[in-house]
């Protein structure tokens, strides 16, 4: 019998197994590329959650502003009771009970208490403003659409940010591989040296100094896994997913080729379409709107009022009165201490800096454009050049250690050719990392950058 219920706890642990196997394959098998980190970002990013509530705001900035033009009504339900004369001889005259006995000097100076039940219906309308009303509404709407602008210009810098933390992650890979290929070349430069001592061919300061270069290896190593996980944690941030994510990469660091741009027309462009640059004139024709509404101020108002109101000694229908009332305002405002002109003088100093600020962000905007375009070239060339001096460190790497166990030279020049093929190698994949992203921020500069982009989609 024991032996039964052991073979089904083993049966059922197998079983349990094998559910698991394709679900961990299935993880494994998933990888993330750089446009679903994107695509993510776009999803879960708060600012970009943050950009969407402002375009919601200023949607109902909008709303708000067209309620202007509509009627306003209102309702509102009153009981009062009370022997003050005055509000004895009106509810009576609303209610219209008042009858002769009311006059009675008793009755008109110490009347027994009444109650009142005033139900009121009224509204207003304003007919003209002098057209402060429609300039409110396309203020609204020119800031909705400085809202809608933004929102595309912190979708770019997200995709940017994301751009270049996977990137950053890549780099941060190959930077593991190169630490550790050169690790275990520190740890055969060391092996050999070992030997070579033991057997009395190299004095002791030559192992000594291969161990110290074994010894800063590791710590390169050390530092390099690091790199990565900070790396893999700057990345989650930029999607906007918890930092302690973890993903599979399905691509690797390697150059790609993008199409060459043409310095004048991406400055050309940028000026053109850059989304912040259109907010701002967006946000210029709204305070435009601003002045005129300051100046609609100085102009007449005719607002129209009406109102309905039932009387009831109790709070059920009956046994009272109602009435209405209608009026037609003009509204003119003679003197207020210069409120007025200096709110316009306000008004037109904002557009003032406005104007000076889309032209301070145009000079910045075309800068800006140079430094991206010039960056982009020095990191193509750059790549160029780390290229071909890969092969030729390997080959130095080579021949120097052949020299050194012939002794024909020194540890000096062996540890040097080994630093040189370290270096030789992250300086070249640093520089494709820097033309990619180098690629990203032009397109960032010129405000084409977005999730079907060459940098994003190679």
């Amino acid at each position: 019998m024991k032996a039964v219920f052991q073979f089904g706890v083993v049966a059922i642990a197998v079983l349990s197994l094998l559910k698991a196997l394709p679900a961990q394959n299935n993880a494994e098998a998933s990888s993330l590329t750089l446009r679903q980190a994107v695509q993510i970002a776009m999803e879960k990013n708060p600012l970009r959650k943050a950009a969407i509530a402002d375009t919601k705001a200023t949607s109902a900035d909008v709303r708000e502003a067209r309620s202007f033009l509509m009627p306003h009504l209102r309702f509102s339900e009153t009981a009062t009771r009370g022997n003050d004369p005055v509000y004895v001889f009106g509810s009576r005259l609303r209610q219209q009970r008042f009858t002769a006995a009311d006059f009675a000097l008793n009755q008109l100076n110490t009347p027994r208490p009444i109650g009142n039940f005033a139900t009121r219906f009224g509204g207003t309308w304003n007919l003209f403003d002098s057209f402060a009303s429609w300039h409110g509404i396309n203020r609204a709407k020119q800031m909705n659409e400085a809202a809608a602008l933004q929102l595309d210009r912190t979708n770019q810098e997200i995709v940017f940010r994301v751009v270049s933390a996977y990137y950053q992650v890549l780099l941060a890979i190959k930077q593991l591989d190169v630490a550790e290929h050169s690790m275990k070349t520190a740890q055969a430069i060391t092996g050999r040296n070992q030997d070579r001592f033991d057997s009395g061919l190299v004095v002791e300061s030559d192992l000594l100094s291969a161990k110290v270069r074994l010894a800063s290896r590791q710590q390169e190593l050390i530092q390099a896994r690091n790199n990565v996980e900070l790396a893999r944690a700057q990345l989650n941030a930029a999607m906007g997913v918890p930092v302690e994510s973890s993903f599979q990469f399905g691509e690797e660091l390697a150059e790609h080729a993008f199409p060459a741009p043409v310095l004048l027309e991406v400055e050309k462009q940028a000026v053109t379409i850059r989304p912040d640059l259109r907010r701002i004139a967006s946000e210029e024709a709204a305070q435009h709107q601003s002045v005129a509404i300051a100046k609609s101020s100085f102009g007449p108002r005719v607002n129209a009022v009406a109102g309905w109101e039932m009387d009831n000694p109790t709070f059920v229908a009956g046994g009272g009165g109602n009435n209405w009332v209608g009026a037609i305002e003009v509204q003119f405002d003679i003197f207020q201490g210069g409120a007025k002109r200096a709110g316009l003088s306000r008004q037109r100093a904002i557009e003032e800096k406005v104007i000076a600020m889309k032209q301070a962000a145009t000079d910045g905007i075309r800068l800006e454009v140079r430094r991206a375009y010039y960056d982009l070239d020095a990191s193509r060339q750059q790549v160029e050049v780390a290229r071909s001096v890969i092969a030729q460190a390997k080959e130095s790497l080579r021949i120097t250690q052949d020299r050194y166990d012939s002794g024909l030279t020194t540890i000096a020049d062996l540890l040097g050719a080994e630093e040189a093929t370290r270096r030789s190698q992250t300086d070249y994949w640093e520089a494709v990392y820097r033309f990619h992203t180098s690629y990203a921020s032009l397109e960032l500069a010129s405000g084409t950058l977005n999730s079907q982009s060459p940098v994003v989609t190679p």
